[in-house]
């Protein structure tokens, strides 16, 4: 029997990270959780998958970012989520805040925040859909690196999740502006309960399947 992925997720320490890795929704899904002040010591060897959750640290996440790196350089898959500013801690990651959050877009009669599951016939599609992926929108990645495919964007064709099987081969990239950790954790907007719940099975189901080798 082959060994199932296993995947890690970093406590950043915050109240919302806590409620969202003991939910009963979501706590079954991680088979390790680190402290984010831990990290730099941490041995991810046994680990497949490793989850940057939403609104970590990205100060402390740049103290770490080659530790970072030589996991996707020996295999791993690396999910940075939403407001962790990437920019500043990996390279070649652009990064573009909305101007303003609509909070409220939805109050409208037959509103549309305008998000697209933009990779038809990507597995991602099985587990997540547009409605699971549509509350509200904080910054997009813009531009695009070369080996960065846009899984989710806006209705401008603004990135909203990327998957990178290229740069970190045969490890992979893959990165969102969109903070479900956060709304999970503080109780409200249910679509992103269901979208981590997409997300986490999708990452474990993915890793070293068919769509990595496509880096090879």
């Amino acid at each position: 029997m082959s060994k199932q992925p296993r995947l890690g997720v970093i406590d950043g320490g915050a109240a919302y990270h806590v409620e969202s890795f003991e939910s009963p929704e979501l706590k079954g899904f991680f088979d390790q959780i680190i402290y984010l002040r831990d990290l730099p010591l941490a041995d991810l060897s046994d680990l497949d998958i490793l989850v940057v959750p939403c609104r970590t640290n990205p100060h402390r996440l740049g103290v770490v970012v080659h530790q970072l790196q030589r996991f996707m350089l020996d295999g791993g898959t690396l999910m940075v989520m939403g407001e962790v500013r990437p920019d500043l801690w990996l390279p070649c990651v652009g990064f573009e805040p909305v101007k303003e959050v609509n909070f409220w877009w939805w109050l409208g009669e037959g509103a549309d925040l305008g998000v697209t599951m933009c990779a038809p016939g990507h597995s991602l599609n099985d587990f997540v859909t547009k409605a699971d992926a549509t509350y509200h929108l904080h910054s997009t990645f813009t531009p695009l690196g070369s080996n960065q495919h846009a899984l989710i964007e806006t209705r401008e064709g603004e990135c909203l999740m990327f998957e990178d099987l290229t740069t970190y081969a045969p490890g992979r990239l893959v990165a969102t502006t969109l903070d479900p950790f956060f709304h999970h954790g503080q109780f409200f907007m249910p679509a992103t309960t269901r979208f981590l719940q997409g997300l986490l099975p999708w990452l474990k189901t993915s890793h070293g399947g068919a769509e990595m080798a496509q880096a090879s």
